[in-house]
């Protein structure tokens, strides 16, 4: 059963200006470690920022959270099998979230085309108490009443 669906579409050149202004501090906060060494051997890092930046996003979306409750883009990391295709990756608080939640599978599609790059999530289930509710639109757990970890916003505050 379906958990959650998310997209999200990234302007590349975002990322350009973001990159040119800060540098590698930019995707040192958001790109899990096997992520930044990857980015690392790109030869085009703005496209593959945009693309590891949609598919945290529409990951956020699809479960329901946002970057709220501790919960950062380097908890969520893209992977790809051996035969090249992509699949996220859980750490963390979001490691923590998806249990919580009861998700199991998630579904990755990634496109970029010249000026823009897109990402697609489908999270699925296997809790039948995981359901939408018709009248408010609420999951039966709302992810937005989970237990806070103390620690809000979506890691690209300056951190101390």
């Amino acid at each position: 059963m379906i958990f959650g669906i998310g997209t999200d579409i990234v302007q590349v050149s975002r990322m350009t200006a973001l990159l040119e202004r800060y540098g590698e501090r930019f995707p040192r906060r958001i790109l899990t470690g096997d992520e930044f060494r990857e980015f690392s051997a790109s030869k085009q890092p703005a496209y593959f920022l945009a693309k590891r930046f949609a598919a945290k996003e529409a990951a956020v979306k699809a479960l329901g959270t946002g970057f709220k409750r501790g919960l950062q883009p380097c908890h969520i990391g893209v992977g790809h099998t051996e035969r090249g295709q992509p699949f996220l990756e859980w750490q963390g608080r979001a490691n923590e979230l998806v249990r919580l939640l009861g998700v199991g599978r998630g579904l990755l599609s990634l496109a970029d085309e010249k000026d823009y790059a897109l990402a697609f999530v489908t999270l699925l289930t296997e809790r039948e108490d995981i359901r939408s509710d018709l009248k408010s639109g609420e999951r039966a757990l709302n992810p937005h009443k989970l237990p806070d970890n103390g620690s809000e916003g979506h890691g690209l505050e300056e951190r101390g």
